[in-house]
């Protein structure tokens, strides 16, 4: 999954010149957590988010009168608040944006193209994917196995699965707690837990945990 495939397009954005209570009505009714600045010739220069805007806020402690701090705000632009952009490509892989946004510690990416401004793409745009993924809320039976991590171990469980007439709907793995393991998640159908945790055991699978999606519940 590339990034276009979730990105929101043609993102509200404003300029550098904007002023504090223009870019926070904006937000507000628009219900968005930010805007990307675009400058001359529609080129990206900044980023302001919602949290951004907050703490430029004169504190309630001030000793500012009320016209003050309205004084202050409304004289207050976009330029003096933004952050530099940190970007992502439409082609980049999901996961990508992802490890961005981790790495970074923000909580979205303007999405370009050929040095333009094509969209945005949010943290929750990649819980969304990430839910997808996983098949979660899908009536599925759901099995977490710690496996040792070695070539062909994935094969050897999904050939047990499929002679037993399971369907694969998604598969995951995740580190272990040592070097050695995996952790795979499987959501599948088409065959009873009863019938498929003996076999996987019989191979010496280590079953962590089983459920019926969506209540699941720890065995």
């Amino acid at each position: 999954m590339l990034v276009r495939h979730r990105m929101t397009r043609d993102p509200i954005t404003v300029s550098p010149e904007t002023s504090f209570p223009d870019a926070f009505r904006t937000i507000r009714e628009e219900g968005i957590r930010y805007l990307p600045v675009v400058g001359k010739k529609g080129k990206l220069v900044g980023i302001v988010t919602q949290t951004d805007l907050l703490q430029a806020a004169p504190s309630s402690a001030t000793s500012l009168t009320v016209f003050e701090m309205n004084y202050l705000l409304a004289h207050l632009q976009v330029s003096e608040v933004m952050s530099s952009p940190i970007t992502v490509s439409e082609d980049d892989p999901l996961e990508e944006a992802a490890r961005i946004m981790v790495e970074n510690k923000i909580g979205c990416l303007p999405v370009m193209r050929n040095g333009e401004l094509v969209g945005i793409i949010t943290e929750t745009d990649i819980f969304k994917a990430f839910v997808e993924t996983l098949g979660a809320g899908e009536a599925v039976l759901r099995l977490m196995l710690r496996v040792p991590n070695v070539p062909g171990e994935l094969a050897r469980m999904t050939a047990v699965i499929a002679n037993l007439g399971g369907n694969l709907r998604s598969v995951a793995s995740f580190h272990g707690d040592d070097a050695e393991h995996v952790y795979i998640i499987f959501r599948l159908d088409g065959v009873d837990e009863d019938v498929l945790l003996p076999a996987l055991e019989e191979m010496g699978e280590e079953v962590v945990h089983a459920c019926r999606a969506p209540a699941c519940l720890a065995t």
